[in-house]
């Protein structure tokens, strides 16, 4: 009996415990929004995170719907569509890193701390606006993801992919939302500049194999995308060792993100021009004893076939001399 009284007892009190964790996230949110940027609140998608969040939850069950839906069907080509996509991309991106470029030096940004001016400057909200485009971009780009499942290409949707993609684009609406400027455009503007040039491989790789045996520079993106990290963890240990007046928080955070990709980018890197390169060096020595081989092999034959062949033709010879023969004595 005193433990069925306790269960009931126990299961209040977990309750109650569930209802305060609610209550009080609640209420610190709340207390988050008294602090946020008040000139990205009206922008589109700012004013909360539900649509942002909706829309993220939309890209992972397309991810466990899309293959199943495409299991017993031919993949889409799709070639115009991704020279249009990836080319739109590698504007989009462009004008982002421009707009980040030149509006931080008109404010005379620094590149070791700039904290974040929450005023109406003009170059200020412009940085803002250029951190809003770029933040948008992450989500254009679960497009990456919609083309791969389409064109049944499964093997390039990994575990790297899904998670640079999602996390991208939700961590950079907490970003806009309360720091629209600041420390934020390093980042930002590095990374766009990067997916210029991304992009620019993805559109010219769509555009068929005259253009695709000229794109032998596929690697050296991920190299760039790696120092790109080291980059980041670098300047961002500066900022916290100066005490920049930029939240910590996000420096810390910031810090343990670009590890994982660092991880995560490396293993790709090893797994994908490392690990395959003793196989590929194997096999093209194997292909050419094969080929090697086969020469000495078909040369031997033909060798053999020739002194056959003029063993075999001359007895053919004489017979066609005996027949010969043997009608001019009929004659």
């Amino acid at each position: 009996m005193t433990g069925l009284l306790m269960q009931p007892r126990s299961l209040a009190t977990a309750m109650e415990i569930v209802t305060h964790f609610i209550n009080d996230t609640i209420e610190f949110y709340k207390w988050t929004l008294t602090i946020a940027d008040k000139r990205v609140q009206k922008w589109p998608l700012m004013d909360n995170p539900l649509p942002t969040l909706a829309i993220s939850i939309s890209y992972l069950l397309f991810l466990w719907l899309g293959p199943k839906y495409m299991k017993n069907r031919e993949p889409f080509q799709l070639r115009k569509t991704l020279i249009v996509y990836n080319f739109s991309m590698v504007f989009l991106n462009f004008f982002i890193f421009k707009e980040l470029f030149m509006a931080a030096r008109s404010a005379s940004y620094s590149y070791i701390c700039q904290p974040v001016d929450y005023s109406e400057d003009p170059n200020e909200v412009r940085v803002a606006g250029a951190l809003w485009w770029y933040f948008i971009s992450k989500g254009i780009e679960y497009l990456d993801t919609v083309f791969f499942i389409l064109r049944k290409k499964f093997n390039q949707v990994t575990f790297l992919h899904v998670y640079h993609h999602c996390t991208m684009f939700t961590l950079w609406w907490i970003g806009i939302k309360w720091v629209a400027g600041g420390q934020s455009f390093f980042d930002a503007h590095m990374n766009a500049a990067i997916h210029v040039l991304m992009y620019l491989y993805y559109g010219l790789a769509s555009c068929g194999p005259k253009i695709q045996k000229y794109l032998w520079w596929k690697k050296y993106l991920t190299i760039i995308q790696m120092i790109q990290f080291h980059i980041t963890i670098g300047h961002t240990a500066l900022s916290l060792y100066v005490n920049c007046d930029f939240p910590h928080w996000m420096h810390y955070s910031l810090i343990c993100y670009a590890i994982t990709f660092i991880i995560l980018f490396g293993n790709f890197y090893y797994q994908t021009y490392r690990r395959q390169q003793p196989r590929r060096d194997a096999s093209s020595k194997a292909g050419k004893a094969l080929s090697n081989g086969t020469l000495n092999g078909l040369s031997k034959a033909a060798n053999g076939a020739a002194l056959t062949g003029s063993k075999e033709e001359k007895p053919q010879e004489n017979s066609g001399r005996r027949k010969r023969k043997g009608r001019a004595k009929r004659d």
